[in-house]
């Protein structure tokens, strides 16, 4: 009996990151995701322009603010920072998507790459918040990102097949060991590549 606190407070905490993980929503903001039945490939392109950080008015004033306090520890890593805030991007972000979303179908279903400029569909990934979350041991919090995800016809991109939006994508990876940002922020479009394939294999494919 004495050990029932412990298992009960595990129990709580487990609950609590399995709610923080999935809380996720989509909003539908054009088109029909049944649009997409019949496409088996797509170009992929990321924007990142009018992006929100939480607690700050903008993406500078977030650099400004960390770089800042990197440069007072030590010269240089405020630097190192601000560049690795843009390069983690095509580094973590770009290819985490493209794997997470083109496993969940065989090969003869669909592929994403961005290097297929010639496809006929465009799938935009706009990412309009980041949130890096921390991990400093004993302490972590998930890394999550809401994006707009736009499916357009490569060539006339006013032509709009499906547009969403996902709220409160959260990722948690390496089972607590994602002490990199750039990693942990990964996880978060892992998980929005699995939510969008999932919603095409469930609705568009059948």
């Amino acid at each position: 009996m004495k050990h029932r606190p412990l298992k009960t407070a595990a129990l709580l905490l487990f609950m609590i990151a399995s709610v923080s993980t999935y809380a996720q929503k989509l909003k539908v903001l054009d088109g029909n995701i049944k649009n997409l039945k019949g496409i088996f490939e797509y170009n992929l392109e990321f924007i990142y322009s009018n992006l929100e950080i939480p607690k700050y008015d903008s993406e500078e004033e977030f650099l400004a603010d960390k770089v800042k306090k990197r440069e007072e520890k030590e010269a240089g890593l405020g630097e190192k920072f601000r560049k690795s805030w843009f390069s983690d991007r095509e580094e973590f972000y770009h290819p985490k998507y493209v794997e997470s979303f083109n496993k969940r179908f065989g090969k003869e279903e669909i592929v994403l790459d961005i290097a297929k400029k010639d496809a006929k569909y465009t799938m935009q990934i706009h990412s309009t918040l980041i949130y890096a979350g921390y991990n400093v041991g004993v302490v972590r919090k998930n890394a999550k990102i809401d994006a707009v995800i736009t499916v357009h016809e490569t060539a006339n991109p006013n032509n709009v097949l499906f547009s969403g939006k996902y709220f409160n994508v959260q990722g948690s990876g390496s089972m607590g060991y994602d002490f990199n940002s750039g990693y942990r922020i990964s996880e978060a479009y892992a998980k929005l590549a699995k939510s969008f394939a999932g919603l095409i294999k469930k609705k568009a494919l059948k």
